[in-house]
């Protein structure tokens, strides 16, 4: 017995010593479990062995991408994925998508007089959080599979993530401390009956709020964008729909590429937690009322300490954003082997309704 234990002793002080480097390499287990939860990497067993065609039947807004080349290997490194965009081809297409915002303005159809070859998929995407909800009863019993913003759906393409960075990778941007302003916000699309719209006059009788945008007459030229954020102590990274999971490039590109720290306001602060690192955002349902935010925006600002920790999590990781249709659309083939079979939704308009608060 005493050898036995011996032994145990033995083999959990030796495995406590291999986890113990990584745990001071990478954080603790609780921090470390949230941020690898960001990126969780697609299952090599969920790609096909065999070739997928993936028929776009039209192109969201019109804009159309050059597909010649096997584009899914060329340009992500996605296998045996056949991207097309000649009705031609319908017969033999794997997954037919069609993009939400077309069928709900009555630009395009869903070609129903044609017969649906045994197998093969119809996808419903959406990047949108709001429009054209009620538009979409006529679609039950339709498509096979979603391709939104949405962590819930069966192709999650989000507007950007967090990645890794590489070994070398590591050095981290130097964030300037003393800024010329304590808030900013961008917006083009102001609608007063918006949550944001009404959150903005609440804090900026707390605190004062630059805006740029066509609503002030102050456009930024894209070039200018993030080095004008880059001034800001904090960016109001406010969504102009409050739903599940949609987050969109005010955090991913405005504000964590900008180089200010984000006040967020749309999806729940569990779904920012479960996309962005712990500490690296500033939620507006964390406080009692918009006048405690704009104190703890002064508190915060003043104290460069403090305000430094905001931008810790840019030692291990980077922001990739996603802009390119073909990229969204690749991702179908890395994870098709693990998509179900059968699957038919029954009701799309409750599935879309669903937890949105």
């Amino acid at each position: 017995m005493k050898i036995v234990l011996s032994s145990m002793k033995k083999s959990l002080l030796l495995a406590f010593l291999c986890v113990l480097p990584l745990w001071f390499l990478n954080g603790w287990p609780e921090g470390f479990q949230n941020l690898t939860a960001i990126n969780p990497s697609t299952s090599q067993n969920c790609r096909s062995r065999r070739n997928i065609t993936i028929l776009l039947w039209y192109w969201p807004f019109g804009r159309s991408f050059n597909l010649s080349g096997d584009v899914c290997w060329d340009f992500y490194r996605i296998p045996h994925c056949r991207l097309v965009d000649q009705r031609s081809l319908f017969p033999s297409a794997d997954v037919v998508v069609f993009h939400n915002t077309e069928l709900a303005l009555g630009r395009q159809k869903l070609p129903l007089d044609l017969p649906r070859p045994q197998g093969q998929r119809w996808a419903w995407m959406s990047l949108e959080a709001s429009n054209y909800k009620r538009k979409l009863r006529q679609y039950a019993n339709i498509f096979n599979m979603t391709i939104t913003y949405r962590r819930d759906a069966d192709i999650t393409v989000p507007y950007g993530e967090l990645v890794p960075k590489e070994a070398e990778g590591h050095l981290v941007e130097e964030v300037p401390l003393n800024k010329s302003f304590l808030v900013c916000w961008v917006v083009s699309n102001y609608m007063r009956h918006h949550k944001r719209s009404k959150l903005y006059k609440e804090l900026k009788a707390t605190v004062p709020v630059k805006v740029y945008g066509r609503w002030t007459n102050t456009p930024l030229h894209s070039s200018a964008l993030l080095p004008t954020i880059s001034r800001c102590y904090f960016y109001l990274a406010f969504e102009n729909s409050v739903a599940k999971d949609y987050i969109t490039e005010k955090l991913w590109r405005n504000a964590y590429q900008g180089g200010a720290v984000p006040v967020v306001l749309g999806a729940s602060l569990g779904d920012y937690k479960a996309v962005a690192p712990p500490h690296s955002f500033i939620h507006v349902d964390e406080f009692a009322s918009v006048k405690d935010l704009g104190k703890y925006l002064q508190q915060l600002a003043e104290d460069k300490k403090r305000y430094s920790e905001y931008f810790s999590w840019k030692h291990e990781w980077r922001v990739k954003l996603y802009t390119d249709w073909r990229e969204r659309l690749c991702k179908i083939c890395s994870q098709y082997n693990c998509l179900p079979q059968e699957k038919v939704y029954s009701n799309l308009e409750a599935w879309v309704n669903a937890n949105n608060t």
